[in-house]
């Protein structure tokens, strides 16, 4: 079986307790964390690093950190995890995305360990478990607090 690459840049913010993940409302949708497919010619990595800028208007300046691949969230497809490294950024924001004749996509700050609230789409649902279980594994907290390298927004 052919399986379709798709790379998920994981935005956290907040501390060990109460961490957060970046997610947006698609118009048409659902709700729903950055992801996209990984083109024949790139790396997951850099798949990733081109979806968050591509999806949210974020750029990561730092390399993201692997966490994981799943096979589980949508059948034909793996799915690559990377931790982006991201500074403070506000609450929310709406971008207009080009590709598939442009959307509008509203961001927010969805608390890990809640559950799914409202109308997410399903391959989220798994895949918001999958990143849950890879934080309870640990992560590169600091402290308290999730270590924020620079970065920058376009």
């Amino acid at each position: 079986m052919i399986h379709i690459r798709k790379a998920c840049p994981v935005v956290l913010r907040g501390s060990t307790k109460n961490p957060e993940i970046l997610a947006f409302e698609h118009p048409l949708a659902g709700r729903q964390i950055v992801k996209g497919t990984v083109k024949a010619v790139e790396s997951p990595v850099a798949a990733a690093v081109r979806e968050l800028a591509e999806e949210s208007g974020v750029v990561a300046v730092e390399s993201p950190l692997l966490l994981g691949q799943s096979g589980e969230i949508v059948e034909g497809q793996v799915w690559w995890f990377f931790l982006c490294p991201i500074p403070d950024l506000v609450d929310s924001w709406s971008f207009r995305t080009t590709d598939d004749g442009g959307h509008e996509f509203r961001f927010f700050w969805h608390p890990l360990g809640d559950g799914p609230v409202g109308d997410w789409h399903p391959p989220f649902v798994r895949a918001l478990a999958f990143i849950e279980e890879a934080m309870m594994l640990g992560w590169p907290w600091k402290g308290d607090e999730y270590d924020q390298p620079a970065a920058r927004t376009a």
